[in-house]
């Protein structure tokens, strides 16, 4: 798969939840590998802040990011419309502190997507495979985000609540084609128990019934309500009168965990790669959030350059009779057993290193190592059955070594490794020249990795 950005720019109109002002958010195609990127267009300079786990200064209510002097809150909704329905590159303008309420949903965001469409670019999109269980948890709150293998992205989150009208639910999307329909329409909530302090802390000075689902389960005095609609500038209601108070009905009866579940995903966008895998989310909130997106980049700067998934049971794209119709080389000098994938711009083989591979008689007789000289050889095939693949006679044409840089082997080959080659083109091949960038594993970890180019000659 390939990255993907907007067709065109859109932009979306109205008050901010915490400030109140008047916004203006603009939505914008952005070039490969940019991820998301928030520019205060109101500021002198006008700064921009990466969208990632690391700049996010505060999670109290909502997900605040901050660079220097510079803050832009409420981002959640718009990362979470971008990232479910799979736009990695995105600049956003914002004419303020904050992204506007609009409903209090992400559909607004998801509509305007639609309207004016996704386009393709060519640069792969670079996923992260969960390969284990990861898991944050907060002991104190009982909030807990685990992780898990998945051949997708999916999420399940799970709430509990003090109270009698949203005591415990949990919401699923098990495909993220599902997110307009199922989730993108959940609003925000909150309860009326927590609407003074939230006041005080001079917040939500833009919320109201249009925005927000309001909560009333605990009963107060008809004057201290009439206290709070009076600040909120609603209107009065009869402090017995328990229940959910919205001008528009509940969507569905787990709107609040659907609402929960749309912020882990605008939490997860943060994380600044699109991640396969199975989500479940105990009690989540943005500060839970944001600790289980900071873990991810952890692991992800860890493993950097991940490993193809090797399942040696699977049947591979091109076995040993296969690739000696592409490559002239025979034993001792065929360094590639297999093929397991293989596309336009990329392919990855497989060598089985043994004990009884002719260069470990001299290399060495008591310690045998593979020397990274045919490691880089045997990756450098791999790149040739790659560009031969596509032509109409590969056996007349033989690929040569023109060049090779960012040499580096991390560690040593031995008798019994399984050498997982992953190599990829740099640019379309040119005038019968090739750039490609490989790397070796064992496992999980890189053990060698070389840039090279390539000359695709016919044979005389």
């Amino acid at each position: 798969m390939k990255q993907k950005t907007l067709k065109g720019s859109f932009s979306l109109f109205g008050k901010g939840l915490h400030t109140g002002q008047n916004l203006t958010v603009t939505l914008n195609p952005a070039p490969e590998n940019t991820g998301y990127r928030i520019q205060r267009i109101d500021l002198e300079g006008q700064p921009t802040i990466d969208a990632i786990a690391e700049n996010v200064v505060d999670t109290q209510r909502g997900t605040v990011l901050g660079k220097n002097d510079v803050r832009i809150s409420t981002v959640e909704h718009a990362l979470s419309a971008l990232y479910a329905l799979g736009v990695d590159n995105c600049l956003i303008h914002v004419n303020g502190p904050e992204f506007p309420i609009l409903d209090g949903s992400a559909i607004q965001y998801v509509e305007k997507i639609n309207e004016i469409g996704i386009e393709e670019q060519n640069a792969p999109k670079d996923w992260y495979v969960i390969r284990k269980k990861i898991e944050v948890k907060d002991e104190a709150t009982g909030s807990c985000i685990t992780i898990l293998p998945d051949d997708n992205f999916s999420i399940t989150a799970m709430c509990s609540f003090e109270s009698k009208f949203i005591n415990s639910q949990f919401a699923t999307l098990e495909d993220p084609a599902d997110y307009a329909k199922e989730i993108a329409r959940a609003r925000t909530f909150v309860f009326v128990r927590d609407i003074e302090p939230l006041l005080q802390a001079n917040l939500i000075k833009g919320g109201d019934l249009d925005n927000a689902i309001v909560i009333y389960e605990r009963q107060t005095t008809q004057e201290r309500l009439d206290m709070l609609a009076d600040m909120l500038h609603v209107e009065h209601r009869d402090a017995t009168d328990l229940g959910y108070i919205q001008h528009k009905p509940l969507m569905w009866e787990n709107e609040c965990t659907r609402h929960k579940l749309l912020d882990i995903i605008g939490d997860m966008a943060l994380i600044g790669k699109p991640i396969k895998g199975r989500i479940i989310a105990t009690r989540p909130g943005h500060t839970i959030n944001n600790k289980f997106a900071r873990q991810m980049r952890k692991e992800i700067r860890k493993h950097e350059i991940q490993a193809p998934c090797y399942d040696p049971n699977k049947e591979p794209i091109m076995d040993v009779n296969r690739i000696r119709e592409l490559l002239p080389h025979r034993y001792p000098m065929q360094l590639v057993d297999k093929v397991i994938e293989i596309g336009a711009t990329s392919i990855v083989g497989i060598k089985n290193v043994t004990a009884n591979e002719p260069f470990f008689q001299g290399h060495f007789p008591q310690e045998p190592v593979m020397p990274g000289v045919l490691q880089i050889e045997a990756m450098a095939q791999c790149g040739g059955l790659l560009v031969l693949n596509t032509l109409e006679e590969p056996n007349r044409w033989s690929t040569y070594f023109m060049k090779i840089d960012g040499v580096k082997f991390r560690q040593k080959v031995v008798p019994g490794d399984t050498l997982i080659f992953k190599v990829d083109l740099l640019a379309p091949v040119r005038h019968g020249v090739s750039s490609m960038k490989g790397y070796i594993f064992i496992g999980d970890h890189v053990v060698a990795e070389a840039s090279f180019t390539a000359q695709i000659v016919k044979n005389k």
